[in-house]
């Protein structure tokens, strides 16, 4: 996941050089005499990192744009947390400074996509942020294995 200015500067160079490494592999793996065929297979795990780093460009460009995926159960909730500061045009430094943390507190929890964040710690970011996380509740039944009870039957 992209969290920065920087690491999406740095993203969209690396796919235009990547591109361009792809095109140099296939001319010289073809002058190899490799078969079409052969050149489409050795092709193949580049083409896949290449996707990779695309989509991330893409999905912070998402974010920048304040679009964002839904999560279920709190899942997700990290990304969401880290979304919402770039969509808010805020650094890392900045939002440290607003929560009154040091930098690499929010440089680590970021990489770690908030794993284990308490609900108030979330308030206290969504605070500094400035903004409001609004959910619509949706509930559905899982069903477990053995389980005979009408799965429609929810007691909140």
């Amino acid at each position: 996941m992209i969290r920065s200015e920087s690491e999406y500067q740095q993203a969209v160079a690396r796919i235009d050089a990547e591109r361009e490494r792809l095109a140099q592999h296939a001319v010289e793996w073809a002058k190899q005499g490799f078969t079409p065929e052969q050149v489409a297979k050795l092709k193949q795990p580049l083409e896949s990192f290449h996707r990779q780093l695309v989509e991330e460009v893409e999905s912070y460009e998402r974010l920048r744009r304040g679009q964002f995926s839904e999560f279920e159960n709190l899942v997700g909730l990290g990304q969401i947390l880290i979304g919402l500061r770039i969509a808010r045009g805020l650094t890392q430094r900045e939002l440290a400074r607003r929560l009154d943390v040091d930098e690499s507190l929010v440089s680590r929890d970021e990489r770690n996509e908030y794993h284990g964040v308490t609900v108030e710690r979330a308030k206290r970011i969504l605070d500094a942020l400035g903004v409001r996380l609004v959910t619509r509740v949706e509930v559905e039944p899982v069903r477990v294995s053995g389980d005979t009870s009408d799965p429609t039957a929810i007691a909140v």
